[in-house]
């Protein structure tokens, strides 16, 4: 739009005839005057259409603009022309955008009308029905929290790219469209057309991608990478989410913890100085401790829980391996045996002897790092399995049969012969991230179009039917 300036930098145009464009925010009517705020993604202002204005202006405009001014309501789309002056004293409000400028009223334009809407938008939504506020997302983003939960989301994603772009690392995008391996969850499968009966999966993480990145010598990758996980109900996860991946080749878990520690101390520092960290360097803590001392393996280490401030970052480390498979969890591998973390982890080096041997599994330690902030585990990784032979052993433990195991896993294990490094790594939740950082209650506050606990999106009407037509092209009948 020519000549259009954002609200922001209003006050830097004190005396001038100036053009904004926006949402009518809230409307007064006191009489003569018509005051109103308007809302662009910068902020607000104060307007105010004055009939002394209209009359001396009034035969350069189109029509009298007061009578628009009487008409317009909140959430219409406007286009202003107005001068910028500053605010009587007695009105001046410090501390606020705008709170010593006004935009007094040469033109209007409506670009569109509204409706009116179900929920207030100039208030927080927060205690709203919400059901209600995902069936009209749209709405609820122009909110002034979900706008600063949305922008700050987009803050520190660019301020991790920044930074890691910095520390040497490349960022790969990896397949959506992948195959279906035992990694733990359900995957979401998708039909070939081209090739009928047989299926694609979405990506529960980058997992095998990133470590053949390694192999491909990339040494140094990361990923603000979605992930789709067929999931039954738990809490405020959803189906599909982000993570934060990334791996580096010829470290140790030290080296990749200390470059995350790095990271997260400067986001709270840069983005939120507000927030104190409690401890730095982050304390740490096995796993075998934390069951012990707090009950959980993401303890929450703050002091003082009721300062909303306080971020008690921590480590856990020394995780077991190997769990007992539980018979109800269909999605588990069919053997005795599962893993706790993921199959690809190195067992410390110490008890590498006791994986090759397949003895003593229950007590087998892998280099997994947990990495949590006040009760909430927002990443994990582990040290890999680069060597074959090893990673070949944790999958005759849990149980596959030695030709799935090269059907599922052949291209890892091959990879692996072909001169891979030695790497590790590491995902952050970067959802819940946000949400902790935000002071939210849930991750669906900070993800622009969420799904419901349920898994359905109210505003697309998703999951729907496809057409028989679709179905056919596909080979697929469904069953009653």
């Amino acid at each position: 739009m020519k000549d259009r300036i954002y609200i922001k930098d209003l006050k830097d145009n004190v005396g001038k005839e100036v053009t904004i464009a926006g949402w009518v925010d809230v409307r007064r009517d006191q009489g003569k005057m018509v005051f109103f705020d308007m809302r662009d993604m910068t902020g607000k202002v104060q307007c105010v259409a004055l009939p002394s204005r209209a009359e001396v202006i009034g035969s350069t405009v189109s029509h009298n603009f007061m009578d628009t001014a009487k008409e317009i309501r909140p959430e219409w789309v406007l286009k202003i022309v107005g001068i910028v002056n500053k605010r009587p004293e007695k009105n001046v409000k410090a501390g606020v955008l705008n709170g010593e400028v006004e935009l007094e009223i040469t033109g209007i334009e409506i670009l569109n009308k509204a409706e009116t809407t179900p929920f207030q938008i100039n208030e927080s939504t927060s205690g709203i029905n919400e059901d209600t506020r995902m069936k009209y997302k749209y709405l609820d983003l122009r909110t002034e929290r979900m706008q600063k939960n949305i922008r700050m989301r987009h803050k520190i994603i660019k301020f991790i790219r920044d930074f890691l772009d910095k520390e040497n690392f490349v960022e790969v995008e990896t397949p959506i469209l992948t195959k279906s391996t035992p990694e733990g969850a359900r995957d979401y499968i998708v039909p070939s057309r081209l090739w009928q009966g047989k299926f694609y999966a979405l990506p529960q993480s980058p997992q095998q991608y990133k470590q053949l990145l390694m192999a491909g010598g990339i040494e140094r990758y990361f990923q603000i990478a979605k992930c789709m996980r067929d999931e039954d109900t738990r809490g405020d996860r959803q189906p599909e989410f982000t993570q934060l991946d990334l791996e580096m080749s010829f470290v140790e878990r030290e080296d990749v913890i200390k470059l995350n520690e790095k990271l997260l101390i400067n986001i709270v520092q840069t983005l939120y100085p507000e927030k104190k960290i409690q401890e730095i360097p982050f304390p740490r803590i096995s796993h075998k401790e934390a069951m012990e001392k707090y009950g959980t393996d993401r303890p929450d280490f703050r002091k003082d829980k009721n300062d909303k401030n306080s971020l008690a970052f921590g480590w856990v480390v020394d995780f077991p391996f190997f769990e007992r498979t539980d018979k109800s969890d269909n999605s588990q591998a069919e053997g005795e045996w599962t893993f706790t973390h993921n199959p690809f982890s190195r067992p410390k080096s110490e008890h590498m002897p006791l994986l090759m041997d397949k003895k003593d599994i229950g007590n087998i330690l892998t280099s997994q790092y947990d990495v949590v902030l006040n009760g909430y585990e927002i990443g994990g990784g582990s040290i890999r399995n680069h060597e074959p032979e090893a990673l070949q052993k944790v999958f005759e433990i849990l149980g596959h049969k030695i030709e799935d195991i090269e059907k599922n896993f052949g291209h890892m294990l091959h990879a692996f012969k072909t001169g891979a490094p030695p790497h590790g790594g590491i995902a952050w939740g970067l959802d819940r991230l946000v949400m902790l950082l935000q002071g939210e209650v849930n991750i669906r506050e900070v993800i622009a179009f969420p799904k419901t606990g349920e898994g359905k999106d109210l505003m697309m009407g998703s999951p729907a039917e496809v057409s028989e037509k679709q179905l056919k092209e596909l080979g697929i009948k469904l069953s009653k």
